[in-house]
C-alpha cells in the first residue's frame, strides 16, 4: 500500500486522478479503503514504466467501484471502449457471474500484450474476448439483437458521444454505462481551456444532461465517473 501512495503522491499536476483532493485526503481513501493485490500492483508497477502514458490507467478506487458496481449488476455481456494495459477490464472481469463475457475494444497490440498477461495471471483471460481494431467498427458488428448489459467507456475523448451511441442502442433495460474522466482534472469549468479534449467532454457531458432517454449520476471519484441508466 505504501508504495501505490507514493506513486500517487509523485503523479505530476496535470495528472487525471483525483486532481480536487488534498493528498492527505487521497492518502486516507485509498488506506481505508480494500487494497490491491498482488497481481494489480506487478500491473500498476509494469504500466508505470511507459512513461507519461501511465496516466491513462484508472486509480484503484475506481477499481473497486467497477468491481462492485459489476458485481450488483450482474452482467450477461459487458463492454469496455479503451482498454490500455487492462487494469479496468482486469476489475470488470473479476466482478462478472461465471459464464459471462467482457469485449475490450482498443487498438494497440502493445498495451494490451501486457493486459492479458495480468488476465491470465488472474485467472480471468476465459471470460475476455479482446478485438483489436477501431472501436466503433467492432461495435457496429455487433447483432442488434445482442445486448448489453454494463459498459465502462475510458478511450479517445472526441468519440465519446458515438461510442455512447452505439453502445445505447444495444443497452439492455437494466444496464449501465460508465464513463471515465467526465471532469477532465477540472478543465470542464475552466473558461480559459479550449481545447479539443476539454471542448469535446464539455459536449458529452451536455449532451448527456439533456438526454432524455437516459438518468444520468456524475460522481467525484478519479477524474470524474458518469454512471447512466436507460430512463424507461
Amino acid at each position: 500500500m505504501k508504495k501505490i501512495l507514493r506513486f500517487f503522491r509523485n503523479r505530476k499536476e496535470n495528472d487525471h486522478r483525483s486532481f480536487f483532493l488534498d493528498p492527505e485526503i487521497l492518502e486516507y481513501i485509498f488506506t481505508n479503503s480494500t487494497e490491491t493485490d498482488r497481481i494489480q500492483r506487478s500491473l500498476m508497477d509494469e504500466t508505470t514504466t511507459l512513461g507519461a502514458v501511465s496516466r491513462m490507467q484508472i486509480s484503484p478506487d475506481q477499481g473497486n467501484f467497477l468491481t462492485m458496481l459489476v458485481k450488483a449488476a450482474a452482467p450477461n455481456f459487458a463492454v469496455e471502449v479503451g482498454t490500455f494495459t487492462g487494469f479496468s477490464a482486469l476489475a470488470i472481469a473479476r466482478g462478472l457471474p461465471e459464464n459471462a463475457t467482457l469485449l475490450c475494444c482498443d487498438i494497440s497490440k502493445t498495451w494490451t500484450d501486457i493486459a492479458k498477461r495480468y488476465w491470465e495471471q488472474a485467472g480471468v483471460d476465459t471470460k475476455i474476448d479482446l478485438v483489436l481494431a477501431p472501436a466503433l467498427d467492432t461495435l457496429k458488428k455487433l447483432p442488434d439483437e445482442k445486448q448489453i448489459d454494463f459498459a465502462f467507456i475510458d478511450a479517445d475523448k472526441g468519440n465519446y458521444k458515438k461510442y455512447y451511441e452505439a453502445i445505447l442502442n444495444r443497452l439492455s433495460e437494466n444496464g449501465l454505462i460508465v464513463v471515465d474522466n467526465v471532469l477532465w482534472s477540472g478543465r470542464v469549468v475552466d473558461a480559459r481551456v479550449n481545447d479539443e479534449d476539454t471542448a469535446a467532454i464539455r459536449e458529452f457531458n451536455e449532451y448527456v444532461k439533456n438526454d432524455d432517454r437516459v438518468l444520468c449520476a456524475m460522481l467525484s471519484i478519479g477524474d470524474g465517473v458518469s454512471v447512466i441508466q436507460r430512463s424507461n
